[in-house]
């Protein structure tokens, strides 16, 4: 594989090659956009028992027409054959389901093996036909971009392009369905048509694939360019731009490579190209990136240690807890169950804050101005919250310093208002010193 090759291929310097490249990534597009909404329904592996039950549908049809005399080796003829086949598989999976005390999982498994199996069976036969070996049947299992003609390239380009409009002319009756059909349901959508029609889409994917990507690959058209997305954006609407684009460029990059290596099966590259991207998001993905999570739980775990030395500094200027620096510290570490490697590290991150001074090497440590504004915002959430538990949650009271140590540290201004104006509704009024701190200039929290 020379680098001019695949430069010269990557430019589309050819026509062939614009016109390849025009069926797979537009494959790589719909099967991305369409993908989404089978992820998020949770039927990704319904879409592996569909391709593997188009191989009867393409054998099958391949049989027929050589017995009448047809044009056997017709690309839109064998994709009939795998649309019926995979309509069929699916019909039998949702049949299975609905009329029987099998779980979908092992519907899925019974359907892919025993179509498949058939497949085989059909293959084998089509393999001893006189002229049937040279039909190229094969290429259907792991796909071959290369050898694809003209007329196969612009029939999958078209018929994606097809499949991604009804997608987008769909997308709000597809998101409906697809986030709460019990409540489109009893809005009056007609959720059983869309979800057919989902599974239709999913089908008619699936066949456009068998001759780029292959039965065994296709499902990773559907699947890992969405399962990507989800490390980059936590919106649908961008999840299908990003799942699209994941799609046309492990298309885009895998074609190229089989194009100048015609032994590397192009389904393999493909998904490979796709799975390389998988990983990647996987690790600096701007949302699900395990990265951006390690540094989030880092942020996280920081913010909760400095708000409980706030919360535990307040409560012990309360008690008057703190005459001395050592005592301070002896009843900080017995509040919060600290080490006291602990307790000196989260006494430097308010330190550096300049939320918390002292003064001299062993006095007590006091609040600043915004420190003490930070405390009081810290423990008054605390302590609506520790009411709020007890009240409504009907918590038990040792549960409850617990609890409302998690949610404050997700608690959001409007919800505290809001508990706050409550409170007396239930005979529960904010600490006296709480009250007054807040109310105190430049003490709004």
């Amino acid at each position: 594989m020379s680098v001019d090759a695949l430069l010269r291929v990557m430019t589309l310097a050819e026509y062939n090659t614009r016109v390849v490249m025009f069926g797979t990534v537009t494959l790589g597009v719909a099967g991305g956009i369409i993908g989404v909404f089978l992820l998020l329904r949770g039927r990704a592996l319904l879409a592996d028992a569909v391709s593997h039950a188009a191989l009867p549908g393409v054998a099958g049809m391949f049989i027929v027409l050589v017995y009448l005399e047809g044009p056997a080796r017709s690309l839109p003829l064998l994709m009939t054959g795998a649309l019926i086949a995979g309509l069929l598989g699916m019909g039998c999976v949702m049949v299975i389901t609905r009329f029987t005390r099998i779980s979908q999982d092992a519907a899925l498994g019974i359907v892919l093996s025993v179509f498949f199996g058939f497949g085989a069976v059909l293959l084998s036969i089509v393999q001893k036909m006189r002229g049937a070996p040279a039909a190229g049947l094969n290429s259907f299992i792991y796909g071959r971009t290369a050898s694809m003609v003209r007329t196969d390239a612009l029939l999958i380009g078209v018929s994606a392009v097809a499949i991604i409009l009804v997608a987008l002319i769909l997308f709000k009756e597809l998101r409906l369905v697809t986030f709460d059909p019990e409540f489109a349901a009893g809005d009056g959508w007609p959720v059983q048509r869309l979800d057919l029609l989902l599974m239709t889409l999913v089908v008619a994917v699936t066949v456009l694939g068998l001759q780029a990507v292959g039965i065994i690959l296709i499902i990773a058209i559907l699947v890992v360019p969405a399962a990507t997305a989800r490390f980059w954006t936590d919106s649908l609407r961008w999840m299908v731009v990003v799942s699209g684009l994941v799609g046309a460029g492990g298309a885009y990059l895998g074609t190229s490579i089989s194009a100048v290596a015609p032994r590397l099966p192009a389904g393999a590259v493909i998904v490979s190209v796709l799975g390389g991207c998988f990983v990647l998001s996987m690790l600096v993905g701007t949302r699900r990136g395990a990265i951006h999570l390690a540094a989030e739980h880092r942020r996280m775990a920081r913010t909760t240690l400095q708000q409980n030395l706030l919360r535990a500094l307040f409560e012990c200027e309360e008690e008057n807890a703190s005459r001395d620096g050592e005592q301070q510290l002896r009843y900080l570490r017995r509040s919060r169950g600290w080490s006291r490697r602990e307790l000196q590290r989260a006494i430097a991150m308010l330190r550096r804050r300049k939320l918390i001074y002292r003064i001299g090497d062993d006095g007590p440590w006091h609040f600043t101005e915004r420190g003490r504004v930070e405390a009081g915002r810290v423990t008054r959430n605390h302590r609506l919250w520790e009411v709020y538990l007890l009240e409504h949650a009907d918590l038990a009271p040792a549960h409850v310093d617990q609890g409302a140590d998690f949610i404050e540290h997700v608690l959001g201004d409007a919800l505290v208002a809001e508990l706050e104006e409550a409170l007396p509704r239930f005979g529960r009024t904010v600490p006296p010193s709480v009250h007054r701190l807040r109310r105190s200039p430049g003490g709004n929290a």
